[in-house]
């Protein structure tokens, strides 16, 4: 009996001490914490307040609300973490909208962050969708022109008829695919973003809304108080993609 015991005893230990050499290690992760302030010049957005563009057009903001999605980090490598699921609603009517917890974040040291603004394709022909994507926000025409991805309301002595603007930013699809991917570099003097477990680095990111008006095709009310997709909504996303967003700083780096 002994015989037969023990050499199979000693298989199934060798078969056991085989399998936890196998055993991958659960990886390190940490959170970073994503503050984003919307901002006019330097001044904090405020509704109902004058603005002046830089061609000298007075406006005010009546509503602000935009998607930043697909949220990335990117190593110096060149290689990229996504985190998934990742759409969010900005509303600068909803103080908690612009304060982001991006959980699992890999341990490791990061030096960009790469956004987007707007909806990705699939996600605007899928049908009803809860969280951000729920269409009660009203945030969505329908479900085959999709999302309004960046929504600015307000008025203007310079535009037409009752002084109104209503610029929606929208589109999937070319000619008019008016989703824009960003990449934005750290601050100066910041060669890195942090992540390790037990800590949350706080990014602090400003979007400027000057520059929806004063980027590289820049907006006179009097020609343009509106946008609901096609080539008026192109000239907001490019004026949006040069240079609306940035990193401001980071905490607790």
């Amino acid at each position: 009996m002994k015989s037969i015991l023990y050499p199979a005893l000693a298989g199934l230990l060798l078969l056991a001490a085989c399998e936890n050499k196998h055993v991958t290690p659960q990886q390190e992760t940490g959170e970073l914490e994503m503050h984003v302030e919307n901002v006019v010049g330097s001044s904090t957005l405020a509704y109902n307040t004058a603005y002046t563009t830089a061609a000298g057009d007075d406006f005010k903001v009546t509503e602000f609300r935009y998607y930043l999605t697909n949220v990335q980090l990117v190593r110096a490598d060149g290689s990229v973490w996504a985190e998934p699921e990742s759409y969010y609603l900005i509303d600068q009517a909803q103080a908690d909208s612009q304060h982001l917890t991006i959980k699992d974040v890999p341990a490791g040291d990061y030096t960009a962050l790469r956004i987007t603004i707007g909806v990705d394709a699939p996600r605007n022909t899928a049908g009803a969708q809860t969280g951000a994507l729920d269409p009660a926000h009203q945030m969505i025409w329908n479900w085959t022109t999709g999302y309004i991805f960046l929504r600015l309301n307000g008025s203007s002595s310079k535009a037409p008829g009752n002084g109104g603007l209503f610029f929606d930013i929208a589109g999937f699809e070319d000619p008019y695919n008016n989703i824009r991917t960003l990449t934005l570099p750290l601050p100066a003097g910041t060669t890195a973003l942090h992540i390790k477990e037990g800590a949350s680095p706080e990014m602090h990111l400003k979007a400027n809304v000057l520059k929806l008006f004063d980027g590289p095709q820049p907006v006179r009310f009097a020609q343009m108080s509106s946008a609901s997709g096609d080539a008026p909504s192109a000239q907001l996303a490019d004026n949006l993609a040069a240079g609306m967003f940035r990193i401001d700083h980071i905490h607790g780096n």
